[in-house]
């Protein structure tokens, strides 16, 4: 297994890019929050969905092309057992990291780790460690309002619970939520 990372291209990174977000979401829904969190979340997973949310990684990296970092398998390990997907002779994404561009910084007043995903095929590789020491380095050459980056991570997620007290993630707040529309 030859893995390495690059900034993401649209033109070869697309569909691996989304197939992973796909996993990362269906993994959110089905692992941590049981049939009705796993039916919302499959829900949303249209095609309609899929243009909207690679355009709006299209306006991070056009921000900051260091945004969406992937990890591309060269050897082109099967998409099918890993999760992640070809996209040609460039190998198959087999992971990504998203922070949020500086201009977002605002949000929470410090830097914003969206979403970190590695292939199952591909986890206690050390993938996940590259790709966080990307993020913490792109966090690092923001102007922030508060020197910390933040992320949100279901605390039924003990894998990614264990993985961010590595790097000395800490509770801050509590993120708390409720469907639009209801009274």
């Amino acid at each position: 297994m030859s893995v390495s990372l690059r900034p993401y291209d649209r033109a070869t990174d697309a569909d691996g890019l989304y197939d992973c977000k796909l996993a990362f979401e269906r993994g959110l829904g089905e692992n941590t929050g049981g049939d009705e969190k796993a039916t919302a979340y499959e829900g949303k997973l249209t095609d309609a969905y899929r243009e909207r949310w690679l355009a709006w990684v299209d306006r991070c990296v056009a921000d900051d092309p260091r945004c969406v970092t992937v990890a591309v398998d060269e050897n082109g390990d099967s998409a099918d057992e890993n999760g992640g997907s070809a996209d040609g002779s460039d190998g198959v994404v087999v992971g990504y990291v998203f922070v949020l561009p500086e201009r977002l910084a605002m949000i929470w007043d410090a830097a914003v780790i969206n979403e970190l995903y590695v292939a199952p095929g591909h986890r206690g590789t050390g993938v996940a460690d590259d790709l966080m020491t990307a993020a913490v380095d792109l966090a690092g050459d923001q102007t922030l309002p508060l020197d910390r980056i933040v992320l949100d991570v279901d605390p039924k997620n003990g894998r990614a619970r264990a993985f961010y007290d590595r790097y000395g993630f800490e509770p801050w707040g509590e993120m708390v939520a409720r469907p639009l529309g209801d009274n």
